[in-house]
């Protein structure tokens, strides 16, 4: 058995410890948010937290997760970071076909827990190992913006 936390909730997985986490959280958690892309961790499609660490979850194997905390797509709301970017992500209407979005939020939200006020260059960094197949990439550096500015007005209000 494997023991980690997801999305805040103790769970115990009984599974290969080389089996990658993708197919932990999509085929025994039914946590389908984190995409398959690539397979060989190039796309960013299946991108989750590992202890508030980006990693891509189809090379990640699930041992390396072993007593970690691990947030995907379903969970990442619950942060205020999470939250803003999400409401962002639906105020500039990012998404197209969508596929990418998880990963691409999950990349999001890593870089704006480092860098409050990204610049475009460090958006463009940050977000470089995501594709978007559609192309909305303007639409995602405009929506890290917004969550980034949303974030800072939350804060001076507090």
């Amino acid at each position: 058995m494997i023991n980690l936390t997801i999305n805040g909730k103790a769970v115990a997985i009984d599974a290969d410890p080389e089996m990658p986490l993708l197919w932990a959280l999509r085929e025994d958690l039914q946590l389908t948010g984190t995409k398959f892309g690539c397979g060989m961790a190039l796309c960013g499609a299946c991108t989750v937290h590992l202890d508030g660490q980006a990693v891509r979850a189809c090379s990640t194997p699930l041992s390396a997760a072993a007593g970690k905390k691990v947030t995907t797509i379903e969970g990442i709301g619950a942060s205020k970071t999470g939250s803003a970017v999400q409401a962002a992500w639906v105020k500039i209407d990012v998404p197209q076909c969508g596929y990418c979005q998880s990963g691409q939020i999950m990349s999001a939200c890593a870089l704006l827990a480092t860098k409050k006020a990204p610049s475009d260059a460090d958006i463009d960094s940050a977000m470089s190992g995501n594709i978007c197949r559609c192309g909305t990439y303007g639409q995602i550096r405009e929506a890290i913006h917004a969550a980034a500015a949303s974030l800072t007005a939350n804060h001076k209000a507090a």
